[in-house]
């Protein structure tokens, strides 16, 4: 079968959307999404996105990691993925989606970023020398002092196969203070198996751990990613974080035909 793609870029997270309201990919193959995935033998991107149409909502998320497996809950696959609604005028410049975290409202700012509202954060784990949360995908989060020297591949994965979070794994984040209200972060995602660009996600957690370790008090904050920065904002009381907003680029980079057979 054919299949008309997009792919678009937040941050330097890439992503492959196809409008699938007919629900005619071939959603139960794995091995064909991580191929689609593959940087070197397919299209290339660190995830696929599927939009569904939803009965909740004005349409549905499917997310899948570049592993071919369906993921959890990707901040910046989001952002570009409603962007790529607005373009088809599914919605205009606000509106609801379905994910695996919930109903999640996104809209357009005035300086054309994309704006999507998380779910809360009410736990929060203190380790040793880390910050574990669930920002719709696990983090874990270290505080590091020179983050160009960390070699995050291969930090990240021992962290991430080890205890206490083993097969079921983490996302592993090393981050670096700038200043009161700017952060620098480098993440190895789960599912990718690899550093990657930025994630969304992981922007939330390094944000929100800043402030946890109170490292700073401020609770509006720009974090630098390898391929962009993001802004993170949030409400705290009583250690639990609510209205929280993770805004940035979702640019469109090219357009396709998917041969699948």
């Amino acid at each position: 079968m054919n299949f008309l793609f997009e792919k678009y870029q937040g941050a330097g997270n890439d992503f492959i959307i196809l409008d699938d309201r007919k629900e005619s990919f071939p959603d139960h193959d794995y091995n064909l999404v991580k191929n689609i995935c593959d940087r070197h033998y397919g299209i290339g991107a660190d995830g696929l996105i599927l939009l569904r149409a939803s009965k909740r909502s004005d349409f549905k998320m499917l997310y899948f990691n570049a592993n071919g497996r369906l993921g959890s809950l990707c901040g910046n696959g989001s952002r570009c993925l409603f962007a790529f609604a607005k373009k088809y005028q599914i919605i205009d410049n606000q509106g609801t989606f379905e994910t695996s975290d919930g109903i999640i409202k996104g809209s357009v700012t005035s300086d054309d970023l994309i704006c999507i509202e998380m779910g809360d954060v009410l736990k929060i784990e203190k380790m040793d020398s880390a910050i574990f949360m669930d920002t719709g995908s696990p983090h874990h989060v270290e505080f590091v002092d020179q983050l160009s020297s960390v070699d995050v591949k291969s930090q990240g994965a021992a962290i991430r196969y080890g205890a206490p979070y083993f097969e079921t794994g983490s996302n592993i984040n090393f981050v670096e203070k700038v200043n009161e209200n700017e952060f620098n972060i480098r993440t190895y995602e789960r599912g990718i198996e690899d550093e990657t660009l930025a994630c969304g996600t992981g922007a939330v957690a390094a944000a929100i751990s800043a402030h946890f370790s109170k490292l700073t008090s401020l609770n509006f904050l720009k974090i630098n990613a390898l391929g962009g920065s993001l802004q993170v904002s949030f409400t705290q009381n009583l250690g639990q974080y609510k209205n929280i907003k993770l805004t940035g680029p979702a640019v469109f980079v090219f357009s396709g035909n998917l041969n699948t057979e």
